[in-house]
């Protein structure tokens, strides 16, 4: 299977409502994206479609959130959301996602990634719980599932603090 990643383009905006609604049954993740997108920190070249014949299938979507400490904030991307639709999952497209969109967030000069996720899943991309840096959510998160990423070495050395995720994420 021949899967293509690339940015997402106007024309993709309705499958991506799609993927995510399918992947994860409602329609909150594909509200978010859509509101994302209109937010003024939103960087385009993060937010990835996957493709399978021609077909979008999955997508994901990094966007720029402090990590507000007592003495500074430091920038960091959220990783959310990640969608596969379910007749493609467990195939490797939610892997090449991740991938591919860390490598785009490296190109574009971003240091660290954050996600809350399945703490089975992304430490395979290096992911370590968040708490190594003292980064804490804003809300109530087992602390395997709040993990981190450095990518670019020390980045995050000294961010410890509290998330801070634009009010987008909040209206879902």
């Amino acid at each position: 299977m021949c899967i293509v990643i690339r940015p997402e383009e106007v024309g993709d905006w309705p499958a991506i409502d799609e993927v995510n609604n399918l992947a994860f049954g409602q329609p909150n993740e594909g509200e978010l994206v859509r509101l994302l997108r209109r937010a003024s920190r939103f960087v385009p070249g993060l937010s990835l479609v996957a493709e399978v014949e021609g077909q979008v299938v999955g997508h994901i979507l990094f966007y720029p959130i402090d990590i507000r400490g007592s003495e500074r904030s430091v920038e960091c991307l959220a990783l959310a959301p990640m969608a596969v639709v379910p007749a493609h999952q467990n195939k490797g497209v939610g892997s090449q996602l991740v991938r591919d969109g860390l490598a785009a967030a490296g190109r574009l000069g971003f240091g660290s990634v954050v996600v809350i996720g399945h703490p089975a899943y992304y430490p395979r991309f290096g992911f370590s719980p968040a708490s190594k840096w003292g980064i804490r959510a804003p809300f109530d998160a087992p602390d395997e599932a709040l993990m981190a990423l450095e990518l670019v070495a020390g980045s995050l050395v000294g961010s410890a603090g509290i998330l801070v995720y634009p009010d987008e994420f909040l209206a879902v």
